[in-house]
């Protein structure tokens, strides 16, 4: 598998971050999306007639990895949906899977091999064909153990390789019959072999470079520029399921709210749609004549401890720091009434969700006791935080929270990017708040809880914890429940190990809350606000005038 190794010096922060939040990756069924009254599925996707263009506002850097077997960027991961094809694809609102580069989904998702053929005339941004032999390219580096990549954990225990049947004919072989992964396709983007076969490529796909980031959907990167905007216009020999609607695209990077505010709204706007709106700008930016909607799913604000700093490893001091926290005043100040205290790692929506055997309720007194049963007192902590604007509003309360229980704090939020490299130069650090969404990668609480838990992805490496042997049996059970055949078993066993997650608190959220989109509807229709980070224009027309 060396055609697939990755290049030497690949910057693993990229892996695991959305410019200013973690991603998620980071995974929407009607009743996860949410979304105040806007279409419930993107199945009709028009005549795709290429007309006009749109200036987008994305809330999260456009610095981090392009390669989709890497990135868990808000900003890469929605753009890549609209330049890569997997071989299905899933509606960004109902998740199910539609084919994209392939012609149809396997008749039987329970069978033990998948067999696909590729859409006749498909081909890559250059005029080149998609052959299988791109297909087996892609999941061979997928599944290479060398090249680490985030989507190998999504694929590596159910998915043994692809073969290559024919020309534009190809297998998909499983370790046991997961017809949930049908919908995780969508993750594996299809890449072009003869690009990145030669050298320095798969950098260059890293960090976006557009004459290595081709693919073979309806739009083409057509200029990158990093923590500014990224360009697209339409592909006119696209002959798939979901044209383009807009002969160009203008995606603009602003992490920081009020310019990214500014530039949708008022008179000289220059933007007709964007994501991440703050809270308290909701009202203002309805009175501006915009739509404005919002979306609950998997979106939360995390905390990450050290467990092999002291205090840290010890599981009564992570509880007794969740118990200290007032989430409903956190939910009141900082989210403006739009979240919910976690009471599972899971959002409320999920199918899947059932409240944990541990919830943690603002309970100070409990906090306390916690901290004198381990033995714990004048504790200091540094919370390092990322900067994205919710985040940076939710922080305070944490401080004012632990204050409280006697846990002198110190905030220091930074830039998301600084924050994870030296996370990944393992640098040392007691705990981290950050955000993450693995709704943009689906919705299965397999996939999202493999996201943050298996015992060799970066979020273990992190939290020092994958040889702890909570953990092993974490993992054990996890194994278990991905293999189970009968849903309903799989659903209870899956909810088993969410009680092992919740306990131990090692990566866990504190609130779930929603993300706002806005948009002008004189100038747009057919936009969907999504319940994770980023935009998915691939319905939205230009309105006529």
């Amino acid at each position: 598998m060396s055609d697939v190794s990755p290049e030497p010096g690949v910057d693993r922060r990229r892996v695991l971050q959305y410019g200013g939040a973690l991603g998620a990756f980071g995974v929407m069924a009607p009743a996860l999306a949410a979304c105040s009254g806007g279409p419930e599925s993107t199945s009709d996707t028009g005549g795709g007639d290429s007309a006009g263009s749109v200036t987008a506002v994305i809330g999260y850097g456009n610095d981090q990895s392009w390669d989709p077997t890497l990135t868990a960027s808000a900003f890469s991961v929605a753009s890549n949906h609209h330049i890569f094809e997997g071989l299905l694809d899933t509606d960004p609102l109902t998740r199910e899977p539609y084919p994209a580069l392939a012609t149809a989904a396997p008749a039987d998702p329970g069978a033990a091999t998948w067999s696909f053929t590729l859409r006749d005339g498909a081909t890559w941004h250059d005029g080149k064909p998609v052959t299988a032999d791109d297909v087996v390219f892609t999941f061979d580096r997928i599944l290479d153990p060398e090249t680490q990549t985030l989507a190998r954990g999504f694929f590596a225990a159910w998915l043994k390789e692809a073969r290559k049947t024919g020309e534009n004919t190809v297998d998909l072989v499983l370790n046991f019959p997961f017809p949930d992964g049908l919908s995780r396709l969508t993750l594996a983007k299809i890449l072009p072999k003869h690009i990145l076969s030669r050298s320095g490529a798969w950098r260059d796909l890293d960090t976006g470079v557009p004459e290595v980031t081709v693919g073979s959907g309806p739009y083409k990167m057509t200029a990158n520029q990093p923590l500014s905007n990224t360009s697209f216009e339409a592909y006119a020999d696209y002959n798939g399921p979901r044209k383009a609607n807009f002969k160009k695209m203008n995606w603009l990077s602003i992490v920081d709210a009020a310019p990214r505010v500014a530039k949708i709204s008022g008179e000289s706007a220059g933007a007709q749609i964007s994501d991440n709106i703050p809270y308290a700008n909701v009202k203002q930016l309805e009175q501006d004549g915009l739509t404005v909607e919002g979306g609950a799913g998997m979106n939360h604000l995390f905390l990450l401890f050290n467990t092999e700093q002291a205090p840290f490893d010890d599981v009564r001091v992570r509880q007794a720091l969740h118990y200290a926290i007032d989430t409903d005043k956190m939910i009141e100040a900082a989210l403006r009434g739009y979240g919910k205290a976690a009471s599972s790692f899971l959002d409320e929506g999920n199918p899947t969700y059932r409240k944990a055997r541990t919830v943690y309720d603002y309970s100070p007194d409990k906090a306390r006791a916690l901290l004198e049963d381990a033995g714990v007192s004048g504790l200091k902590v540094t919370l390092m935080a990322s900067t994205v604007s919710w985040i940076a509003d939710c922080i305070p309360t944490i401080k004012e929270s632990w204050d409280a229980v006697g846990v002198e704090t110190t905030l220091e939020p930074q830039e998301t990017s600084a924050l994870f490299t030296k996370l990944d130069q393992k640098a040392d650090y007691q705990v981290v708040a950050s955000a993450s969404n693995p709704n943009q990668l689906g919705i299965d609480p397999d996939l999202i809880l493999r996201y943050n838990y298996t015992a060799d992805n970066v979020w273990m490496q992190y939290s020092r914890w994958s040889q702890a042997p909570e953990a092993k049996e974490l993992f054990r059970l996890m194994d278990a429940a991905t293999r189970e055949p009968d849903q309903e078993k799989k659903k209870q066993m899956t909810q088993e190990y969410l009680d092992v997650i919740a306990e131990n608190a090692v990566i866990y959220p504190v609130v779930h809350n929603e993300l706002i989109t806005a948009w002008d509807p004189d100038a747009l229709t057919g936009i969907q606000p999504q319940a994770y980070p980023g935009i998915n224009l691939l319905k939205a027309k230009p309105v006529q005038g």
